[in-house]
């Protein structure tokens, strides 16, 4: 009987998580309630135990991946099945089954990161007909960002290799042929005991190969650096660390390397890494994702602040006194801008495909700066609101998005998006689209300026305002358009009032 892991409840408003380490593999036999994986999300690390006692028989989702709440992770099976280690202990005359159930593996490119496309094959460690061990690493890939160590995903023979040493790749390409089954029981040769690269326990252990350049650079012997990968592997990461921690004296290196690896450690105690938040994360992909979409163009304009602060301080007190919410310049904004989305549809619009979705509403997305970044939060239904509740909705949404409480559906369904820089002190700036919108006004500081109004030179206070907009939908006219009018609206707010 097989039994179904799926991702646990995350807590309040977390929606999914990444896969951030399995502690077992396939075929590992599990006992009830052992710890299977661990995730990661924004808030807390999640860890996932066995359903039953039994064999892990598949992974659903690898390290790396991110899941949603109740996803299938891995199924366990129920009863003892047999391991690597008990193939390798049969009987001879249980070699020719175990040939017979001997099966072809495909090494692919493993995942190479956002935004890159191929990589070329720059080392292979192992050759055709080497037996190889599972997560033994087998080559090594350069982009132009990064280098990515392949490893071996069974156990068995290097029957073919696919991509040789400088071939270029893309990223769902076939790297080599692993075959296991009676390959895979064959034991690796030990270390010798004098060799440096092995392990305390003897086994032989093949290090990342970025950790061993990292290690040559930095003239730290291996036995100088502990492991966190499988088995003991030392990886990149983990030479950093013994620099950082400064645990680890310099191996003997001539003279001439000395001067490198003193600047290697002193940098490396002088810096920190840590590991992006599931919000940063979800940031960066859909700002890029809307830089690799959109056709963005932005358009500027500027709008004299007199008239709405002459307003704003006429009535700020009588309005506090009967909403019970303080008077800001975002409520003006909001319907400055409702007003304009009446006049200029297609930039409350978005693309589905071919086709152009014209929204009847206006769910205004109120950008909002917290400690962990940037979120969104959405007044549902805006351009049927008054000032007040317009207040109320910025003031309850901002109050949440800083202690970290807003849902995701209130972060979702946004047709517009206002984004106010001028409290941070921004004096122009191009904000980018939060898609699929095609349209989002970026606010600034008021500043005190000479302007020439009427012949004569006065001193105003000014605003920078800038429409970036996705040009496949929205043309040049349409855009300044927008934005003249919710100069106009604010400049002069009675049209607000006049619908004009």
């Amino acid at each position: 009987m097989s039994s179904e892991v799926r991702v646990p409840t995350l807590g309040e408003s977390v929606t999914e998580a990444t896969v951030a380490t399995w502690f077992k593999k396939p075929g590992d036999t599990v006992a009830v309630d052992e710890m299977l994986c661990e995730l990661e999300t924004d808030k807390v690390t999640v860890e996932v135990p066995s359903p039953i006692a039994g064999t892990l028989n598949e992974i659903v989702a690898a390290e790396g991946e991110t899941v949603g709440v109740d996803a299938l992770l891995a199924t366990v099976s129920e009863g003892a099945a047999a391991t690597p280690a008990a193939a390798k202990d049969a009987s001879p005359a249980a070699q020719p089954a175990a040939a017979e159930a001997s099966a072809s593996v495909d090494v692919m490119v493993p995942t190479l990161g956002e935004s890159v496309t191929e990589a070329t094959v720059s080392t292979w460690f192992k050759k055709v007909g080497d037996t190889v061990a599972q997560d033994e690493m087998l080559c090594e890939l350069e982009t132009d960002k990064v280098s990515v160590e392949v490893p071996s995903p069974a156990a068995g023979t290097l029957t073919a290799i696919v991509a040789e040493e400088g071939a270029t790749v893309d990223a769902s390409a076939k790297l080599a042929v692993i075959t296991s089954g009676a390959g895979a029981a064959v034991a690796k040769p030990a270390a010798a005991p004098a060799a440096p690269a092995a392990a305390p326990t003897g086994k032989d252990i093949e290090d990342a190969p970025s950790a061993k350049k990292a290690m040559a650079e930095a003239g730290l012997n291996r036995d100088q650096v502990t492991g966190s990968g499988r088995d003991g592997r030392v990886m990149k990461d983990d030479v950093a660390k013994a620099l950082a921690a400064g645990n680890a004296a310099a191996a003997p290196a001539p003279a001439a390397a000395a001067p490198r690896a003193a600047s290697s450690a002193d940098d490396a105690s002088r810096e920190e890494r840590v590991k992006m938040t599931r919000l940063r994360q979800t940031i960066a992909r859909r700002l890029k994702e809307s830089q690799n979409t959109a056709a963005m163009l932005t358009t500027y304009n500027e709008v004299d602040m007199t008239e709405v602060m002459s307003l704003r301080n006429e009535y700020k007190d009588l309005f506090l006194k009967k909403h019970g919410v303080k008077l800001g310049f975002m409520s003006f904004f909001t319907k400055a801008c409702v007003h304009a989305l009446r006049e200029v549809p297609e930039v409350n619009a978005e693309i589905d495909g071919t086709d152009v979705v014209y929204k009847k509403f206006v769910h205004m997305g109120i950008a909002a700066g917290t400690p962990t970044g940037l979120v969104v939060p959405v007044i549902r239904d805006a351009d049927a609101m008054g000032f007040a509740d317009i207040e109320k909705a910025i003031a309850e949404k901002g109050t949440r998005a800083r202690d970290g409480k807003l849902s995701m559906a209130e972060m979702q369904g946004g047709t517009f998006t206002i984004s106010n820089g001028g409290v941070y002190g921004s004096l122009m700036s191009s904000p980018i689209l939060n898609p699929p919108q095609s349209g989002i006004l970026g606010m600034h500081k008021i500043q005190d300026r000479p302007m020439a109004i009427n012949g004569q030179v006065v001193i105003r206070p000014m605003m920078y305002l800038a429409l970036s907009y996705d040009h496949r939908i929205v043309d040049g006219k349409g855009a300044v358009t927008f934005l003249v009018r919710v100069k106009e609206a604010l400049e002069d707010p009675r049209r607000l009032l006049m619908d004009l």
